[in-house]
């Protein structure tokens, strides 16, 4: 089977280095997500920790913990909820919230650092351009 091309020997090189790629930008790179994903961008608590190369889902990847306290549908705010969020080719590529009910303490160790950026977030808007 001349010309067929395999991946019996793992991951190619350029695979490697882009898992191994650090995301420099990863606090952008969560906020530009983060200002799409969240219904209110009215966020307080909020922390992240630096990413950190790891065994995720048997592939080498840059992992971080973010944890903040979102505001609800219901005009209150939902309480702390840690998200673990997963970088390939220093780019944000996966973003989960980590549920209680499931006892994933993959963030339990996680060294959180204030992310006041994320508080300071807000949707664009007709209103958001105006001074005081």
């Amino acid at each position: 089977m001349s010309g067929c091309a395999s991946n019996i020997d793992g991951p190619s090189a350029d695979t490697l280095r882009a898992a191994r790629l650090y995301p420099a930008n990863y606090k952008a790179e969560l906020l530009a997500y983060l200002h799409t994903f969240l219904n209110d961008p009215h966020v307080r608590n909020a922390y992240v920790s630096e990413p950190v190369l790891t065994k995720f889902q048997g592939e080498e990847r840059y992992v971080n913990c973010v944890r903040f306290d979102a505001k609800a549908a219901s005009s209150g705010y939902r309480g702390d909820r840690d998200h673990l969020a997963r970088y390939f080719g220093g780019k944000l590529e996966y973003f989960v919230e980590l549920r209680p009910e499931t006892k994933d303490d993959r963030c339990r160790n996680a060294n959180y650092q204030p992310f006041p950026e994320l508080e300071q977030l807000v949707r664009a808007g007709p209103t958001a351009s105006r001074q005081p």
